[in-house]
Parts: C-alpha cells; sequence; structure tokens
C-alpha cells in the first residue's frame, strides 16, 4: 500500500510543477493573436484620436493583467518546487512541513485560479462587444493575420483545470499518507512489526 502511495504522491508533485509551467507558459501566449491584430490598431500615444480599429485598446486594458498572471505563474513554480525542498515526492513519512507544503501550494493555485478566470472572463467578453470585426478584418485582411478565436481567452478553462486536478491529487495524497501513518502507529503499539 505504500508503494502505490509513494507512486502517486511522486506524479502529484510532478503534475503541480508541469501545472505551474503550463499556467506560466499560458501567460506568455496570452497576448499573442492580440499583438498580432490590435497592436498596430491602437492609437498612437500623442494623438488618442488616431484609433484605427473601434475597441482595439483591449490590448493595452490586458497588460497590467498578463504581467501579473505571469508573475503568479512564476510563484505557483516556486510553490510547487517546495514541495521537492521538503521531499513531499519522495518521503515516506509525512512531517508538518510536508503539510504545509501542500497548503501553500493549493491555497495558491486556487486563488490564481478564481482570480484570473474571473478576469479573462471580463476581458473575453469586453473584446467580442467592443472590438469592430469588421473594421479589423477589412484591414488585416491582406496582411493574414485576422482572427475572430477566442482560443486563449478560452483555453484558461483547461489550463486551471490541470492545476486544480494536481492540487486534488495532493490533498488526496496528503489524507491517504495520514490514513497509512495512523494505521502504521496503530499496529506498532499493538506490538506488530509492519513490512514495507
Amino acid at each position: 500500500m505504500y508503494k502505490r502511495q509513494m507512486k502517486i504522491q511522486r506524479i502529484a508533485c510532478f503534475l503541480s510543477l508541469a501545472a505551474s509551467a503550463l499556467v506560466f507558459l499560458y501567460a506568455l501566449g496570452l497576448m499573442t493573436d492580440l499583438y498580432d491584430m490590435l497592436y498596430t490598431m491602437v492609437p498612437e500615444p500623442n494623438n488618442p484620436d488616431t484609433v484605427k480599429v473601434a475597441g482595439a485598446m483591449i490590448y493595452y486594458d490586458m497588460q497590467g493583467f498578463n504581467q501579473t498572471l505571469l508573475r503568479a505563474g512564476i510563484g505557483l513554480i516556486l510553490m510547487s518546487c517546495l514541495l521537492f525542498i521538503t521531499n513531499t515526492h519522495s518521503r515516506r513519512k509525512y512531517y508538518i512541513g510536508n503539510y504545509a507544503a501542500i497548503c501553500l501550494n493549493a491555497v495558491a493555485n486556487i486563488g490564481v485560479a478564481l482570480w484570473a478566470r474571473g478576469q479573462i472572463v471580463a476581458y473575453k467578453t469586453q473584446y467580442l462587444t467592443t472590438v469592430d470585426f469588421t473594421q479589423l478584418e477589412r484591414r488585416l485582411s491582406r496582411a493574414g493575420t485576422y482572427t475572430d478565436s477566442t482560443f486563449w481567452f478560452d483555453a484558461h478553462a483547461g489550463v486551471f483545470a490541470v492545476a486544480l486536478v494536481a492540487v486534488a491529487l495532493l490533498i488526496v495524497c496528503a489524507v491517504w499518507k495520514l490514513s497509512l501513518m495512523k494505521n502504521e502507529k496503530r499496529l506498532l503499539e499493538a506490538g506488530r512489526v509492519v513490512s514495507a
């Protein structure tokens, strides 16, 4: 039973690291289509009357959020590294540090997922309601950079689902480990030796 639990806890820790890296990569890719389409359509800094496409300012509106999401991705990677620093991936017996690392990782991932989802849904709505896609298509049809796809807005569901699955797996492993440790302690107190 311990061997199976140890294998799953290792998978959970590596999945957490992979999910954190995925959040980071998502933050890097989020602005890609918007840059390709809207960067040249926003007004000149000294002359706001030169708007080429209505709603193109969403590119600048999202910059602060995207930078914060990028920093959050780096923070999640560091939180996942904390699992490895405390040997949560390979420890047979968990200590307070292991439980603290799991809790911090869970709170960070859940917090970022909830915060980012709210922001991304709001920006997607702004994108769909304010950008003049007819005018944008007319301007970009020759360049071949036009798309009305909302892929990068929609991809957040998959990205944060992976992060939340990793959190759930870490918590399941911690509860399972706690149960195994209690059973082992009870058997040892009863005078039995449990072989690994």
